[in-house]
């Protein structure tokens, strides 16, 4: 693979070669033994800087230097990346400014796309006809949205209460897919066995090294957009610890080829009710991970994860990147998610909201300098959970087909408009 020199485990450190396995560190298991690309920055340096010079930011074959793909043809023939960055610096009066990386412009409304092309990629290469994964709703969706364009078959393993939307989007998309009576977690464990016994492709979270390469180009490109020149933190809602991963990686490969003097700080934010990570996080000091897992319980569903798989990588990359964690409650989700479509018109899903809703709080416990910039990652529509949305707004004023039922519906309500 181009620019790749090894794949190492986050937890024993053993190293094998670019191509030697698919999944994880048979030593160390599943969990635990999650792989991480490692590249030849020096060759990839020169490279990068070129490939970044020609022209405007498209899709994430633009950073194909740090990704670990032979062959571009194989990634899925669909625009990935290229999403907006708006600059609502008038949001908060506290900070400089304030960046929002609206993610849900991929072509399944989700930040997980990034990810599920390189995985695409990964078994086309091997000629692989199946893919599976377990998902709560968005790499599912991700995945069968990408692999359909891509003349693939996949199946899915849902828990039976992802939201209608997401099960629906899986349909449409011709995917076979199986809602599991039980958890994410129970769903997660059956796709693996499931893959295992059938031989399918694995894309399920963490499983894949590739996956945390794809999602660092959110953080390739959102350097790319401010001309190298970053915000001091950048916030980003956590569930299974992939995406906050990603984002570290990325920013941390953009110092080790000369890109950028500093990486910006990661705040990873997480539900109360699904808070395993942030909770292992503040136990950590350097050594080994210590993981106490929970039943989760979230309006997030997105980031309704009790036992997080990529753990390891999230709380080690985010320690040395010298990031923190913070909880919000269901409450401050959806109070982020209302505000951030009323005030600047981006509307994102509850797990997505919590990144907006972690700043907020983060400000109110003034943990942020006055001069401080800041980014925030919008992970996924709102589209894909509109029961949720439903919840946290009050409904239409009904009237009849008739003038004077809207006047009396205004005065009602004590609204007044000007012309």
């Amino acid at each position: 693979m181009k620019n790749v020199t090894e794949l190492r485990c986050v937890s024993c450190g053993k190293v094998y070669g670019p191509t030697e396995l698919d999944y994880t560190c048979p030593d160390c298991g599943t969990r635990i033994g999650t792989l991480e690309v490692v590249y030849d920055y020096e060759s990839a340096e020169l490279e990068f800087k070129e490939k970044v010079g020609e022209g405007p930011i498209t899709d994430i074959k633009r950073y194909s230097p740090l990704l670990p793909i032979e062959n571009l043809d194989n990634l899925p023939p669909l625009r990935i990346g290229g999403t907006p960055l708006y600059g609502f610096h008038e949001l908060t009066d506290e900070l400089d400014k304030v960046w929002i990386k609206d993610d849900s412009g991929n072509p399944t409304a989700s930040y997980k796309d990034r990810a599920t092309a390189l995985a695409i990629a990964a078994a086309r290469q091997k000629g692989t006809e199946t893919m599976t994964c377990a998902s709560t709703g968005n790499a599912a969706s991700s995945l069968a949205g990408l692999a359909a364009a891509s003349g693939m078959e996949t199946v899915i393993f849902v828990p039976a209460a992802a939201p209608e939307a997401k099960i629906a989007q899986l349909l449409v998309y011709g995917a076979n897919v199986f809602a599991v009576e039980g958890s994410y977690d129970q769903a997660y464990d059956l796709c693996l066995e499931a893959a295992k016994s059938y031989g399918w492709y694995n894309r399920s979270a963490a499983i894949h090294p590739f996956l945390v390469e794809g999602k660092k180009t959110g953080a390739l490109e959102m350097a790319d957009q401010l001309n190298w020149n970053l915000p001091d933190k950048v916030f980003v809602s956590v569930g299974d610890g992939s995406i906050i991963s990603s984002l570290c990686k990325g920013f941390r490969e953009l110092v080790e080829i000369d890109l950028i003097d500093e990486a910006p700080h990661i705040v990873g934010v997480q539900a109360e009710g699904a808070d395993t990570i942030a909770r292992a996080f503040s136990r950590y000091n350097g050594g080994e991970v210590e993981i106490t897992d929970q039943s989760a319980n979230t309006v997030a569903d997105s980031i309704s994860v009790g036992k997080p798989r990529d753990i390891v990588k999230a709380v080690k990359y985010t320690y040395e990147n010298g990031g923190s964690f913070l909880t919000v409650s269901d409450d401050e989700i959806t109070s982020a998610l209302v505000e951030l479509a009323r005030e600047r018109g981006v509307f994102a899903e509850p797990a997505a909201a919590a990144s907006y809703a972690g700043l907020k709080k983060a400000l109110n416990e003034d943990d942020l300098g006055d001069s401080e910039e800041v980014g925030v990652f919008i992970t996924g529509s709102g589209l894909k959970d509109v029961s949720a949305a439903k919840k946290s707004v009050e409904g239409p004023m009904k009237v009849s087909p008739d003038l004077s039922e809207v006047e009396r519906a205004l005065d009602e309500s004590g609204l007044s408009f000007g012309s």
